[in-house]
């Protein structure tokens, strides 16, 4: 009995034997249940939402501390304000041990100075921009920005331009000039009876134009420096985060102590009674969603592909232009409508052609069959070996 039980508990199954061949009994695999939370991580709508979301919310916030109802001018100091808030949120998150980055380093911030100089340059045009112009004409015209950058690659990193991408340039400059021709035809049926009004509409327009010129230059820097740089430095998502906006805080500070008017009636002007509130939390809100849209777009790269937030990048743009029209007071026309139509669809080619021009670049490799050579260079070739 004991050498019974001895085997029964030590007994294991070998499968079964068919004539000379021994068959493993076949394993069973249940898969694990997969939690909720991993589950939205891994659904690439999810990303794709968040990052579309972000951008929203980071132009209409923008545009409403800018052009809300008061005549904001303190914009170097919003810039410093989302960027204290930006650098003290990161550092938290660092403490808690959620994020991780590197520790500030005099060497690595002295390479990457000049680029936070064109950062600044970047995104206060862009300020200037926006605040002159509404949202979906602003949407349209910073899509010119893709075409410098273009042209930048091919001067300085040995790039190139297909003819879909020149197609998609085509595109572009078409968009621009129906959302500037639109804007121009509503501002003078609008101010047509006051020769003063529609002047004075048509100047703030051209001034929007102008410094939209200058945020698509600023911003072709920007990218451009920083793929530059970033092969210096290796810097991650979060340590590009941390020192840019870590960087561009003195000069903001200095730029808004000596160029703005700090009287107590400017300060007044900018911030009103009653809307106080409202400016300071808006300003707040856009500090922490340049976090939330830097970890959106890794998000969404990381959950589907580069050629899917190529081409979430370019629909995003119509959510961003619509939101101009629903929450102020862009004009909606026939051709301002067109204008976003166009220019949407000039990103959206714009993505193909460069997952195009990545898919061909990526099947380029050793060649297979021996090239074709004339009779002439073969003998040749048959001489010298022998």
């Amino acid at each position: 009995m004991a050498d019974d039980k001895k085997r029964d508990d030590f007994a294991i199954e070998m499968g079964d034997r068919s004539g000379d061949r021994f068959e493993a009994p076949k394993a069973t695999y249940r898969p694990a249940p997969q939690l909720p939370m991993a589950s939205v991580a891994h659904n690439p709508i999810v990303p794709i939402l968040a990052y579309c979301a972000s951008s929203i919310l980071m132009t209409v916030l923008n545009k409403y501390v800018l052009s809300g109802g008061s005549d904001f001018n303190l914009n170097f100091f919003l810039l410093c304000v989302q960027g204290v808030v930006c650098v003290t949120a990161i550092q938290t998150l660092k403490t808690l041990g959620v994020i991780k980055y590197r520790d500030f380093n005099v060497d690595e911030a002295r390479k990457w100075f000049p680029v936070s100089l064109l950062l600044v340059g970047m995104i206060y045009t862009g300020t200037k921009a926006i605040q002159y112009l509404s949202i979906p004409v602003y949407t349209i015209f910073k899509n010119l920005t893709i075409i410098i950058t273009a042209y930048g690659e091919v001067l300085w990193f040995g790039g190139s331009v297909t003819r879909l991408t020149l197609f998609s340039f085509g595109l572009i400059v078409l968009s621009s000039v129906v959302a500037a021709w639109a804007d121009i035809q509503h501002a003078l049926q609008n101010y047509g009876n006051s020769n003063t009004e529609a002047s004075a509409k048509i100047s703030t327009l051209n001034a929007g134009y102008m410094w939209m010129l200058m945020n698509c230059f600023c911003t072709s820097s920007y990218v451009l420096g920083m793929r530059k740089r970033i092969k210096l430095t290796n810097f991650k998502d979060f340590d590009t985060m941390f020192y840019n906006n870590l960087l561009t805080i003195p000069i903001l500070i200095v730029c808004s102590l000596v160029l703005e008017n700090w009287s107590a009636e400017n300060v007044g002007k900018n911030f009103p009674v009653e809307t106080r509130n409202n400016i300071i939390f808006a300003m707040i809100v856009t500090g922490l969603g340049t976090i939330f849209i830097s970890y959106a777009s890794a998000w969404c790269v990381r959950a589907t592909s580069a050629a899917t937030y190529s081409m979430a990048g370019a629909l995003n743009k119509i959510p961003i232009a619509v939101s101009g029209l629903i929450f102020f007071d862009a004009p909606v026309t026939v051709p301002s409508v067109s204008a976003i139509a166009i220019g949407s669809l000039s990103g959206i080619v714009y993505a193909i052609a460069k997952l195009k021009q990545s898919q061909q670049s990526r099947n380029v490799g050793l060649p297979t069959v021996a090239p074709l050579v004339s009779a002439s260079s073969q003998s040749a070739r048959d001489s010298m070996r022998s």
